[in-house]
């Protein structure tokens, strides 16, 4: 696979705590220049990175990351801002606290209303769902991939990159499993190489979410196709 074809599933993110406007308009400015997919930064800079990357560019943030812990209307409502400064895709944490407790029917209630309130400001604003698949055993994987699927978002998420461990290619295997091509996937967590890209790709990942994208597309073989 060639960079630019490899640059397409690729989110270039900083979701780090000191994250600066400088760092993030650096970001923004490699998404343009390696034809990223998308530049995800922190809510906070949200109208930073649109202003950067133009009305052409993609701009993504998170949604009560990484914990999914906030309440019902506060998720709810900072879903709807980003999306209205300016956000195309949204990567929302769920409760995986309730669904682990067996309140599934909660958690997709939630996860509903996040996705019909975003669509009603922005029909085309990409909702994913963020599962922690660290935290969750093979059988529960699979529940809440279908939960996601049923709640009418975009995306099931693996991983926030801030959990027990990264994607695996065993998730997205367990998540292909149950939702065969109804959902696309996104793997997030520890993704830095051309190979480790690849092999996701291979494996059904439609995106790949990491701060080590520039690493990713510098390390495709010069003769890959």
């Amino acid at each position: 696979m060639d960079k630019r074809a490899l640059a397409g599933f690729l989110d270039l993110a900083n979701h780090h705590q000191e994250a600066t406007p400088e760092q993030i308009r650096d970001l923004c400015h490699q998404v343009i220049k390696s034809g990223f997919h998308t530049a995800f930064v922190n809510p906070c800079y949200v109208g930073l990175a649109r202003e950067v990357v133009g009305p052409d560019g993609l701009v993504g943030t998170v949604v009560s990351f990484p914990l999914g812990q906030d309440s019902r209307d506060v998720k709810i409502l900072a879903a709807v801002s980003a999306a209205r400064q300016g956000s195309d895709e949204l990567d929302v944490c769920l409760n995986v606290g309730k669904f682990k407790a067996g309140l599934a029917d909660e958690v997709l209630e939630e996860a509903r209303a996040i996705v019909e309130a975003v669509k009603a400001v922005k029909k085309l604003t990409v909702v994913k769902f963020i599962i922690e698949t660290g935290l969750l055993t093979d059988e529960e994987i699979k529940e809440a991939a279908i939960l996601v699927l049923k709640s009418g978002a975009d995306f099931v998420k693996t991983c926030s990159g801030m959990g027990p461990r990264g994607a695996t290619l065993k998730d997205v295997a367990l998540i292909k499993s149950v939702v065969g091509g109804q959902i696309k996937i996104k793997v997030a967590g520890g993704i830095g190489t051309y190979q480790e890209a690849v092999a996701f790709i291979k494996a059904g990942a439609d995106r790949i979410g990491t701060s080590k994208a520039v690493e990713i597309i510098n390390g495709c073989p010069a003769d890959s196709k």
